[in-house]
């Protein structure tokens, strides 16, 4: 059992699915509470007092949008950009579905435990391109009922989109992963992910054009090696991915590369002064850009062998720096 970090939140991380889906640490409430690390099958959560702390602040003041599901919370977290948010489910993720005047962009399209496709079409008639950040299972859940789909060009997210059969995933669902009952028709024993087809791929500097709203691709490997942002520079929005959210990252999988993440960080850190808000994957919707700065200096105390760990074990050591933590192999955080 590993000893983790996070200050008065739950820890939302994400594994490398091909190597371990879905590992995941947990904590329960405002102490120092690890529950389970392990893969799919072994994450077992003991209790859910995770759940008693939901919403989050950072999320209760956003403006809440009504909808039929009692799966997802949707939130407007600016002018036609909706958070849809699996709070229920203890990795917490959020999708983002931006609105243009001719297209829509779901970025991301997370566990889909509730079919996501029908909120898109209750939030938009617009018709909807699907792109997502990364192809961990957490944020592709619903890939397979969308037609057009972006992606990255890698090998990685090539091998991905085969999708996630059941037994890699069980732990998803296991007792305590879960907050209250799932939604009414699933099958636990039966969800999966499906394959999906990529229509075009996206690389650097591509831009998705909307209608009235452009969105540019930034590819930021380094959690994965498809990772990929989304910049609205006129609203000045920067969709993350989990290369930064409010809580602990991990930067420690087979596929990770610390020294990726290092340098794309670094260079996505010059946005800050350009931005309004980061919308990021998990735990909460909107962070503060200049997070960014914070995160950047973060990455670098560790390169250079300046930060403390807060805790080492199982072969990887946490460093803490207030709202975020960064999880790396130890290899990477010996001394230099």
């Amino acid at each position: 059992m590993r000893q983790a970090w996070l200050s008065g939140e739950t820890a939302s991380n994400n594994r490398d699915p091909l190597e371990c889906s879905h590992v995941r640490v947990l904590i329960l409430s405002t102490v120092l509470t690890l529950t389970v690390v392990g893969c799919a099958g072994d994450v077992e959560p003991t209790r859910t007092t995770w759940c008693d702390n939901l919403p989050r602040p950072g999320n209760a003041g956003l403006d809440r949008v009504p909808t039929p599901s009692e799966w997802y919370e949707v939130y407007r977290v600016d002018p036609g950009v909706f958070a849809i948010a699996e709070p229920r489910q203890f990795e917490e993720v959020i999708s983002f579905l931006v609105l243009g005047s001719d297209r829509a962009l779901l970025f991301d399209t997370g566990l889909n435990i509730e079919p996501i496709a029908p909120l898109v079409g209750e939030l938009t008639d617009l018709p909807v391109t699907v792109l997502n950040s990364h192809t961990h299972p957490d944020h592709v859940g619903g890939n397979a009922a969308f037609d057009v789909i972006l992606g990255s060009a890698s090998e990685y997210a090539t091998r991905n989109a085969g999708g996630f059969g059941t037994e890699e995933l069980r732990g998803i669902l296991a007792p305590g992963a879960v907050c209250g009952s799932l939604p009414r028709g699933l099958d636990p024993t039966a969800y999966a992910i499906g394959p999906w087809t990529v229509t075009a791929t996206v690389n650097e500097g591509d831009v998705i054009d909307l209608g009235e709203r452009r969105l540019e691709a930034l590819l930021t490997p380094g959690h994965s090696p498809d990772a990929l942002m989304l910049l609205d520079r006129d609203a000045g929005l920067l969709f993350t991915g989990d290369s930064f959210y409010e809580g602990p990252i991990y930067v420690m999988d087979t596929y990770s590369d610390f020294e990726e993440y290092t340098e794309s960080m670094e260079r996505i850190a010059g946005l800050a002064a350009e931005l309004q808000k980061l919308l990021t994957a998990h735990n909460v919707a909107v962070s503060d850009p200049d997070l960014l700065h914070e995160l950047a200096a973060a990455v670098r105390t560790i390169r250079d062998g300046s930060a403390t760990p807060e805790a080492s074990e199982s072969d990887v050591t946490t460093f803490a720096f207030g709202s975020f933590a960064i999880m790396v192999p130890d290899s990477v955080a010996e001394p230099r």
